[in-house]
């Protein structure tokens, strides 16, 4: 019996990469293929992009799409890491138009998160999970008993005067040259944030930096949450891209 494939695509403000995804498996059913993001990165730019992308498999059918932002019934909301273009767009409507096939978009840290739950990390924990993308920025998938609570954007919470992802996200750390022992201070530091908050039993940390866990995972303090790795790595806002698709 063939297992239906999707596409799905991961639109970040570095990067956006694609590959058909195996639902059944939650996993690529090729390698990705990625370019980088447009800068400005424009929507007709980033369009274009994503259609680059889409191209390179020769795909024809539903596509599943993040975005690096609040996502409702189709529109960006808000976009703190790409251009401001995005907000208020109907974004599904433009994507339909460039890449001429049905399509469905979603928070990105979202998506990473419904991967993650069905068929990672969290796929057994029934009680409060908490995704975070360390990326760009800094992305956040809410569950309660399974439930997703969409568009949390955790990462725009207050910590010392600013949002939270420009102290602690991939990219500040990049900015500000810090080690990962300095680095892992100032996720420790956000992590304790996050837990007053909404108390989760388990963290998923996500995003690129997730191939690299071992760098700093064991530097953070121990807590009542359980932290732990992807196991979907950067893959997982591809993969739960495709499942919204196949969802719909």
């Amino acid at each position: 019996m063939t297992t239906p494939q999707v596409f799905g695509v991961d639109i970040g403000g570095s990067g956006i990469k694609g590959a058909p995804v195996d639902i059944g498996r939650g996993a690529l059913a090729q390698p990705r293929h990625k370019v980088l993001t447009p800068q400005p990165a424009e929507p007709e730019a980033v369009a274009r992009a994503v259609r680059e992308v889409v191209e390179h498999f020769a795909h024809h059918g539903p596509v599943g799409l993040t975005f690096p932002g609040v996502v409702v019934d189709g529109s960006t909301r808000t976009a703190a890491n790409v251009d401001p273009g995005w907000i208020g767009l109907d974004a599904a409507g433009l994507f339909e138009r460039t890449l001429d096939c049905p399509v469905v978009v979603v928070n990105d840290a979202d998506a990473a998160g419904l991967a993650e739950v069905t068929h990672g990390a969290g796929r057994d924990e029934r009680g409060t999970v908490l995704l975070l993308t360390f990326g760009t920025g800094i992305g956040s998938a809410l569950f309660s008993g399974g439930v997703l609570v969409p568009n949390t954007e955790l990462g725009h919470l207050e910590l010392r005067g600013k949002d939270a992802e420009r102290r602690a996200s991939s990219a500040a750390r990049e900015r500000h040259g810090l080690s990962w022992a300095e680095w892992a201070v100032r996720v420790d530091e956000y992590l304790d944030l996050v837990e007053r908050l909404f108390c989760p039993q388990l963290v998923i940390i996500g995003g690129g930096v997730s191939r690299k866990h071992e760098k700093f995972l064991p530097l953070l303090t121990e807590r009542a949450a359980k932290v732990v790795p992807a196991e979907l790595r950067n893959d997982a806002g591809i993969v739960g891209a495709a499942m919204a698709a196949a969802g719909r």
